[in-house]
């Protein structure tokens, strides 16, 4: 079945687009769990394998379900084609490394995710890719680090943990003068909330293991950008490496896809109040929060976000206070995950960013008492009632 997805709202792309139903006519898409596919002759798998007829030829390449999944990230995101990976990482190692070589360069934005970071300062220098890490808010950072072997640029945005938040299209342009590509992984505003291809940016990568599960169920990633790039870059590397996603994992992400809308829509609410509890708490530093007014890039966000976000970032006097509140909190579960159903809260200096300098941490605003905290679908009442309850024993 195919439909012209271009008019439809989000939610209705998310339960429908790339929908594909076998003589069956089964509801729920199918699973095909499968390594290999057969042919009806030997011509036919020759005219496979040539690119002369459509079909496939080993779920290390493509799937039928993990095509569904594909097609309806794209319809979602507004890219001409993706690639649904094992991992969230695999996705960004795979964007990353696809189209560099050795002698390229690379520069980045410094808040990342612990793991990015790795990739960024040490895989890709023991292959002869050069990088530099910038601040990402400073746009004259980026400009004057830029060499004439400047291939890709990459950032979060908002970050992991600070939700520092990045001018997207400011960076995009001067990718564009420089003939690089902007890498950009948005996990933490969501496709619903932000939409980094409309804002100049060449490729986009998803943990889909966060919001787009939501449920604490399974792994994957995804990567999306246009139909040249995809072929010409990613594809070979993505066959002959195989990151590929597993199909039943791409099945129960198909099913977090039907219900994102609802639960990113309480989420963010739930958050932005939580986040103004917070910042009114005598025994709260600090609140980093995409929807207050008082975020620092608070102008950039109103500029290229729709949303606030299902994150918030907040400190205490040191990491006594961080532990004592995250082991005092009875709903609010303890974990290095987020974008799950459940509440959850990370001290990102102990877990998530535990192997970076302290330096490194301190650069990008990690403290001792920084703690991040994933929004749930529990009642906002009650996650606050549980905030003030651990609070005030610390």
């Amino acid at each position: 079945m195919s439909f012209d997805t271009r008019n439809w709202k989000p939610a209705t792309t998310l339960v429908h687009a790339g929908a594909l139903r076998s003589n069956f006519g089964e509801m729920s898409e199918a699973i095909h769990l499968t390594q290999g596919f057969v042919y009806d002759t030997a011509e036919q798998a020759e005219a496979r394998f040539k690119g002369e007829e459509p079909g496939f030829i080993y779920s290390r390449y493509a799937n039928p379900t993990n095509d569904i999944f594909e097609k309806r990230m794209c319809a979602l995101e507004g890219a001409e084609e993706a690639r649904a990976t094992a991992s969230g990482m695999a996705a960004v190692a795979a964007a990353l490394l696809c189209s560099l070589k050795a002698g390229d360069h690379v520069v980045a934005a410094r808040a990342l995710f612990g793991s990015c970071r790795w990739i960024i300062e040490t895989l890709m220098p023991r292959y002869g890719i050069e990088s530099t890490l910038v601040d990402g808010r400073d746009l004259q950072a980026w400009e004057q680090t830029v060499r004439p072997n400047t291939k890709l640029f990459f950032l979060e945005s908002p970050t992991n943990p600070t939700l520092e938040v990045v001018d997207i299209a400011a960076v995009a342009r001067l990718a564009n003068s420089i003939g690089a590509r902007l890498v950009v992984d948005n996990v933490f505003a969501t496709p619903l909330q932000q939409k980094p291809l409309e804002l100049g940016a060449h490729v986009v990568v998803y943990s889909a293991t966060k919001h787009i599960d939501g449920q604490g169920r399974c792994l994957g990633g995804v990567i999306l950008s246009d139909k040249e790039w995809i072929e010409e870059k990613l594809q070979d590397y993505f066959r002959h490496t195989g990151p590929s996603l597993s199909p039943f994992n791409a099945w129960t992400l198909l099913k977090g896809l039907e219900t994102l809308p609802l639960r990113v829509r309480q989420q963010t609410a739930s958050a932005a109040k939580i986040a103004d509890f917070l910042a009114d708490h005598p025994k709260v530093s600090k609140v980093i929060y995409p929807g207050r007014k008082d975020h620092p890039q608070a102008d950039i966000i109103a500029r290229q976000m729709t949303g606030g976000s299902t994150l918030i970032c907040f400190e205490l006097k040191d990491k006594a206070a961080a532990f004592g509140v995250a082991n005092a909190l009875d709903i609010v579960l303890i974990s290095n995950n987020l974008g799950d159903a459940k509440s959850l809260i990370t001290h990102p200096a102990t877990t998530t960013h535990k192997n970076l300098t302290p330096e490194a941490r301190a650069e990008g605003g990690i403290r001792e008492g920084t703690l991040r905290f994933s929004t749930g679908l529990e009642d906002t009442d009650d996650l606050i009632a549980d905030f003030d309850q651990a609070l005030s024993k610390i």
